[in-house]
């Protein structure tokens, strides 16, 4: 008996890839793993739970989404184009390490991760959190209760909710044109 393969063709952090012959039930977070060879994606739960092993889905409108790896399959993502962890900070000059992204940074600032297992799953989450305040700005008064809807799905075992919560607000704060003032004040 033989595995029955489908082939993928998908864009990752920017990069074309395949078509390439995959097994037809393999999860995405195998594929990032043995066939992309893109580690920092966890696998925590391995049943959607967790959120560690999300990874940002872009959509045709310019708009994103997290997807849990480790339950959807390869096939879901076919043509499409995802963001891994990997793919946040970009390159720097030769030999230099590459500038984290404003949302890594923003962790590292508020020594949010312990162990950093979850880390790359908030990552993704604060990421398209922002870049959809980019798109539709929200009250300041709302920031609290908006960075808790995004990140309250994500599980860390360390208890780190604080500092991620602390980080993402204070960068939604300090990020001009990511809030607005509130309707009702004057």
């Amino acid at each position: 008996m033989s595995l029955r393969t489908i082939p993928i063709s998908l864009t990752i952090n920017g990069e074309k890839i395949g078509p390439i012959e995959v097994p037809e039930g393999l999860m995405m977070i195998d594929f990032l793993h043995e066939y992309a060879n893109l580690t920092g994606t966890k696998l925590g739960c391995g049943q959607g739970v967790c959120h560690a092993c999300a990874v940002i889905l872009d959509k045709e409108d310019g708009s994103s989404a997290t997807v849990r790896s480790c339950i959807t399959g390869v096939g879901f993502f076919a043509n499409r184009s995802i963001r891994t962890v990997e793919g946040h900070a970009k390159a720097g000059g030769e030999g230099a390490a590459p500038p984290m992204s404003p949302v890594q940074q923003a962790f590292l600032e508020h020594y949010s991760f312990q162990c950093g297992y979850c880390t790359p799953g908030f990552v993704n989450a604060a990421t398209v959190l922002i870049e959809r305040l980019q798109r539709e700005p929200i009250e300041r008064s709302r920031v609290e209760q908006v960075v808790t809807d995004s990140l309250n799905e994500h599980i860390c075992r360390c208890t780190g909710y604080v500092r991620y919560h602390s980080a993402v607000r204070d960068l939604i704060l300090a990020t001009p044109g990511l809030t607005r003032e509130n309707a009702d004040a004057s």
